[in-house]
């Protein structure tokens, strides 16, 4: 990802970028039914590296299993890029954790940007205080093992039903966390910059009293030359 990509992505909301995804015709690309557990505020912004769980099978998942130097949730842990967003398919299901505080905690030392499930974590109060941003359903105290066995890692995932292949830009804020097609990635996120701009300014004079009809939208010439002088005063 381009640093200013990136730049520009911290500084955007979900919500805006859901409304450019929808102009293109992408309509699932938000994670469904994940919150932030972070206290951070900041945005979280990185390229996908990815975990897929399926359903436990009892011969297969002992606690033994977390011994295997190999086991796709350590590995994911390990070979997560620094400035990486570990993306995780729990198949939507909290009942048991897809990682605990000392996963994520080792993913925050490594310089990953952030972690999401569409499942829960254990040590949930511990992972909150972190400071690397972190997105679940709810905590969850039981092991993974319990009832998911770690499968494969990056490899395309659904999360929360949003379709997530590995590279895709994984954006998060306080409504919840977005996917950006990687090709799409630069565009959206300059596109993003600009109609936040646009939206500082509504919000600004919406604040002073100006009426929402022919400003938002801007169906009144007169919006976007007022526009123009906002952007002069205010140096955007």
């Amino acid at each position: 990802m381009k640093a200013s990509t990136r730049e520009k992505l911290m500084g955007v909301s979900t919500a805006t970028l859901a409304t450019l995804l929808f102009k293109r015709g992408l309509r699932n690309q938000f994670i469904q039914n994940v919150q932030r557990l972070s206290v951070s505020t900041q945005n979280m912004v990185g390229e996908a590296f990815t975990l897929r769980y399926m359903p436990a099978r009892e011969d297969r998942n002992g606690i033994e299993v977390f011994q295997n130097r190999a086991h796709p949730q350590r590995k994911a842990i390990e070979e997560c890029p620094k400035g990486a967003v570990l993306v995780i398919d729990s198949r939507k299901d909290a009942r048991a954790a897809s990682a605990g505080g000392i996963l994520v905690g080792r993913l925050m030392a490594k310089g990953a940007a952030g972690v999401v499930t569409d499942g829960g974590f254990r040590d949930s109060a511990e992972i909150a205080v972190l400071g690397i941003p972190a997105y679940h359903q709810r905590p969850s105290a039981p092991t993974n093992l319990t009832h998911h066995e770690a499968i494969d890692i990056n490899v395309p995932i659904g999360c929360g039903d949003a379709p997530v292949f590995p590279g895709d830009v994984i954006v998060g804020d306080g409504d919840g966390v977005i996917v950006l097609p990687a090709h799409l990635a630069d565009e959206l996120a300059e596109q993003a910059w600009e109609m936040t701009k646009f939206e500082d300014f509504v919000t600004a004079a919406v604040a002073s009293g100006r009426s929402i009809l022919g400003l938002y939208p801007a169906t009144d010439p007169q919006t976007m030359q007022d526009f123009e002088v906002w952007k002069k005063q205010n140096n955007r």
